[in-house]
């Protein structure tokens, strides 16, 4: 799958663009608000927020949506949001592994369990998928900013474990605990990012037929349209 295990790198269906745009536009203004709500306000000193502002700033989001969910971080003081994960096996008996931040882990336990079911797959407990995958920090960056060379030489100063290019971007690779101070390091150079994310990427892929491929990805569409996930990664190849 494009992008490694991530379903942000299969295109969505023709006419879902502003429907999905909005949806993107909801799952970062919630993050921005629990990174500002879990560190200090102010980006300058808080990765999270810093990181959940630059991937807004990518995804064209206005500035005003921005300004607002950080607010909300504030208004809403008795709104507490919690970081879970799902694992189980979709269709084709894909490992799959779903984030979410929800102010409400039974409804949203309730709903992903179902989407699931419906498509001949189980949610399972923690661990039942993940062992299928190794957890990095990637960092993302626009190929244009910056050359491969360059780039490489940052990353190895900055401590990270791989450096790759592609045409679109570059990507470092690095430990999660470790996520941060790397970027802190490479913001010295460089101001926008397209992403600072801890991903599960396969260690082994599945190879999907062209006649089961639209089940597979019909589930991942139905997971992404529920409000309370932020990520999904499964080991599927196309």
């Amino acid at each position: 799958m494009a992008g490694h295990s991530h379903w942000a790198g299969i295109k969505h269906k023709k006419g879902k663009a502003d429907k999905q745009r909005s949806k993107v536009f909801s799952k970062l203004s919630k993050e921005i608000t629990v990174a500002a709500k879990l560190g200090d306000k102010d980006p300058a000193i808080n990765p999270r927020l810093r990181s959940a502002i630059q991937a807004a700033r990518s995804a064209n989001m206005p500035k005003e949506n921005i300004e607002r969910a950080i607010n909300k971080s504030t208004i809403n003081s008795e709104l507490n949001f919690e970081n879970l994960r799902y694992e189980g096996f979709g269709p084709e008996k894909v490992a799959v592994i779903v984030e979410a931040l929800t102010d409400n882990k039974n409804r949203t336990a309730s709903k992903i369990r179902t989407i699931f079911q419906k498509a001949g797959g189980s949610l399972g407990t923690q661990g039942s998928a993940s062992h299928n995958f190794k957890q990095l920090g990637l960092i993302k960056i626009d190929k244009n900013i910056i050359s491969d060379e360059r780039i490489f030489e940052l990353a190895t100063e900055a401590g990270a474990d791989e450096c790759k290019s592609n045409n679109e971007y570059h990507e470092i690779q690095c430990k999660v605990n470790e996520i941060y101070s790397v970027k802190k390091e490479l913001e010295k150079e460089i101001d926008n990012f397209i992403s600072t994310k801890i991903e599960w990427l396969p260690l082994n892929n599945v190879k999907i037929s062209k006649e089961k491929k639209n089940d597979l990805i019909n589930f991942f569409e139905l997971l992404e349209e529920d409000e309370d996930v932020q990520n999904i990664f499964s080991n599927a190849k196309f």
